[in-house]
């Protein structure tokens, strides 16, 4: 059945990708990721005990780090996969403090966004004539933002662009106006935790101007604070002239010594929006790296893609979305399905992101009002702007996609087969209107001040009398209405299959066994949902076991790069060129438009292209050549000799396997790597070819992006003042035949599974 690659087309894509050949040798090794495991079976019926404490780490956490097979073996696997169950009783000290650098993160939806104050707020501001704060470091964000908005609005003018106001929200902002706004705060190459960049070619020579009546060289040599309330002194006029002055060496001299508050203050004169969208996305992949507490963050993974939240839905959604996962989404992990279904239902950022803010009952009060009102004004822009009705978005999602499911499988031929009597005709369209009615009134409290005070239940919009929900009748009574159409959902035999499946399929393989979704389900309706119970299941299966599922699956781009990083223990002082990574290996973090989330089959992610793509992010890391992360190949080998090797050593690439694999190659990969170890230029070529563009900025603890060569000497480069990551990998000395193994690993087919 299964097919090898066709070398000729292989290397057409990889042609387009602007990557040299030698990097795509490993990919023909074998067949595709899809077709047939590439990692070496087991030998014998059973996995021994270093095989089963390998699988249960790539299953349960984001891949192995170095030592974790003998630490899983010396605790006992059982004891290690129960202190995973319970993450309160693992110390995760090393992450906090890492992400100590984020306090925004921290913050309430209401706080970030008055600290950090959104598009549509200065829009407001400027509509109603709005005094800037006093304080004088909001005063500075502000003031900045405000002239940022009116150069937006000036532009527009020019341009004939006209307000629209069909289809405004109830602010006044259309459609269009709230996608550009979100597309601003998510651009992650915009998004740079680095406020000053540049924005235009850096001044090098000739005199310089005063700023606040100081020269750039007395600001620069001023303590932090001063030398920030300094900088919060310049008129926003004069703050863009201010970093065109600034040399590449200044950059880092500006943010020396700054603590992680002043540091978002100094980027938030550039643009607020951007300092809540970098973080956000910084932070979950670095919490998916480095937390300790692994099934805790995997199970959070799991549960943020089967309650999937696109960040880019409006400006609103982002600053929602910490909260989303730091309070609604990560205490409920490992505990109660009805919980998590609740505190979701009440979330405002699902609330948000599939409408159900604006529903309203066509009979309710708010409707009759504004019925009222827009016979008397049509064609106002408050009217214009209200609510219309009933919204069914969440009501059709939570039945379909959060609870009983829909079971289908579709072929080639587009015929659906039916897997169980509910496939596609579980529910009617009667349930999902009479739903949406139940669910009127649940809506956010000020949306637009950041949630404000969260999910509040509005009676006026809601849609009184009684309801038939599959087959049951609902009697009129408020918000309960909701909870106990939830918990009928959250307790169906249909739901407690359909969760089960999508698990057995995250862990087990993509086509699981029967038995072992059914025990699960059987334990989901016996426990009421509990998640550890359900987990504890599937680990006690003998399926899970089974040589047949050890490293049949593949990695997401999420858990290839997080995985990547755990095994070549690097170090990150700067997410964000990893997270523009994420957007290139096509799985962008908080990026799936649609409700159903990414997938977990392999068939989504492995094609020539993906896997090519794989390959180039995994030499550009290996190679040091992308901002922020740092990578050590000496001292994870604990051999200093292999800096300075100039030939490949089979013994250094037999250590690698080990070190990055877990467990031997397949003889095709060891051979292919070997013979293309020694090629020049491979890390330029892949850094053209993951064309991640100039880097994404952010600064290191010294606020100069470093860069680990591939002898261990340290390269400094500058990210964000015109540096592409090319530009670097084609400056930097021959990596080192090392770097190319380790890189060539990383992307080989054997590293794609887990």
């Amino acid at each position: 059945m299964a097919k090898l690659l066709n070398f000729a087309g292989l290397m057409r894509e990889a042609g387009k990708a602007s990557v040299t050949a030698s990097l795509c040798a490993v990919m023909v090794a074998g067949p595709l990721l899809a077709e047939q495991p590439m990692a070496k079976a087991p030998v014998g019926l059973k996995l021994t005990e270093e095989q089963k404490a390998l699988h249960a780490l790539n299953r349960f956490t984001f891949g192995p780090r170095q030592g974790d097979v003998a630490a899983v073996e010396k605790m006992g696997l059982k004891a290690w996969f129960e202190r995973q169950l319970n993450p309160g009783s693992i110390d995760d000290a090393n992450l906090n403090a890492m992400l100590a650098r984020f306090p925004a993160m921290q913050l309430s939806p209401q706080a970030l966004m008055q600290k950090f104050p959104s598009p549509q707020m200065f829009r407001q501001m400027a509509r109603q004539h709005t005094p800037l704060p006093s304080d004088p470091v909001e005063n500075a964000i502000y003031a900045n933002g405000m002239a940022q908005y009116e150069r937006q609005q000036a532009l527009q003018a020019a341009q004939g662009a006209k307000k629209p106001v069909q289809g405004a929200d109830a602010d006044g902002m259309s459609p269009a106006m709230a996608a550009a706004d979100a597309a601003a705060m998510n651009d992650p190459a915009a998004a740079s935790t680095d406020a000053l960049t540049p924005v235009a070619k850096v001044r090098k020579r000739g005199p310089r101007a005063a700023y606040a009546g100081e020269s750039v060289e007395a600001i620069l040599a001023l303590p932090p604070q001063e030398r920030l309330m300094k900088i919060l002194a310049i008129p926003p006029d004069q703050l863009a002239s201010f970093r065109q002055e600034l040399r590449p060496m200044e950059r880092g001299q500006l943010v020396a010594g700054m603590n992680p508050e002043q540091a978002e203050i100094l980027a938030a004169l550039q643009g607020p929006v951007r300092v809540v969208g970098a973080e956000t996305l910084e932070s979950r992949l670095l919490r998916d790296v480095y937390s300790d507490r692994q099934l805790e963050a995997v199970m959070t993974d799991f549960w943020l893609n089967h309650f999937n939240v696109y960040v880019r839905k409006n400006a609103q959604e982002p600053y929602l979305l910490s909260s989303y996962e730091r309070d609604t989404i990560r205490p409920r992990a490992l505990g109660k399905f009805e919980d998590l279904l609740v505190a979701t239902a009440e979330s405002p950022a699902m609330l948000m992101y599939l409408d159900n803010w604006q529903s309203i009952g066509p009979n309710s009060m708010a409707a009759t009002r504004g019925a009222r009102f827009a016979r008397f004004a049509p064609n106002s822009q408050l009217a214009q702007a209200m609510p219309k009705g009933i919204n069914e978005n969440y009501a059709r999602e939570l039945i379909e996609l959060h609870t009983i499911g829909v079971r289908c499988e579709v072929s080639a031929d587009h015929t659906v087969k039916q897997l169980e009597p509910s496939c596609g005709s579980g529910y009617t369209q009667a349930d999902v209107t009479n739903f949406a009615k139940v669910l009127t009134g649940w809506t956010i409290d000020r949306p637009y001040q950041g949630g404000g005070g969260g999910f509040t239940f509005d009676e006026r919009r809601h849609e009184g009398g009684s309801k038939q929900v599959l087959g049951v009748t609902i009697r009129e009574d408020g918000a309960k209405e909701a909870l106990q159409v939830l918990h009928m959902l959250a307790t169906s035999p249909a739901t407690a299959a359909f969760i089960s499946h999508k698990l057995a399929v995250r862990f087990v393989s993509d086509d699981p066994p029967k038995a072992v979704e059914d025990r699960m389900a059987k334990t989901f309706l016996a426990s009421g949902g509990d998640m550890k119970a359900v987990l504890r299941t599937m680990f006690d299966s003998p399926e899970f076991w089974s040589p047949t599922v050890y490293r049949a699956k593949v990695k997401t781009p999420l858990e290839f790069v997080a995985s990547a990083l755990r095994a070549s223990d690097a170090q990150v002082v700067n997410a964000m060129p990893l997270v523009q990574a994420m957007d290139r290996l096509g799985m962008p973090l908080y990026g799936m438009q649609t409700p159903n989330g990414y997938s977990w089959l392999a068939d989504e992610w492995v094609s020539t292209t993906a896997l090519v793509s794989r390959m180039n992010f995994a030499m550009v890391m290996s190679g040091g050549v992308l901002p922020g992360t740092r990578t050590d190949w000496a001292k994870l080998l604990g051999d200093p000799s292999v800096d300075g090797a100039k030939a490949p050593s089979l013994k250094t690439e037999k250590a690698l396997e080990m070190a990055l694999l877990g467990a031997p190659a397949v003889e095709k990969t060891t051979t292919a790597v070997m013979e293309h170890a020694d090629r020049p230029g491979q890390v330029e070529a892949a850094s053209k070819g993951l064309a991640l563009g100039p880097a994404a900025g952010g600064n290191d603890e010294d606020g100069a992006a470093m860069l680990v060569g591939a002898k261990g000497g340290k390269k400094r480069g500058y990210a964000g003042v015109g540096l592409s990551m090319t530009d670097l990998a084609s400056s930097a000395e021959d990596e080192g035949p090392v770097v190319a193994m380790a890189g060539l690993l990383l992307g080989s087919p054997d590293f794609q599974r887990r």
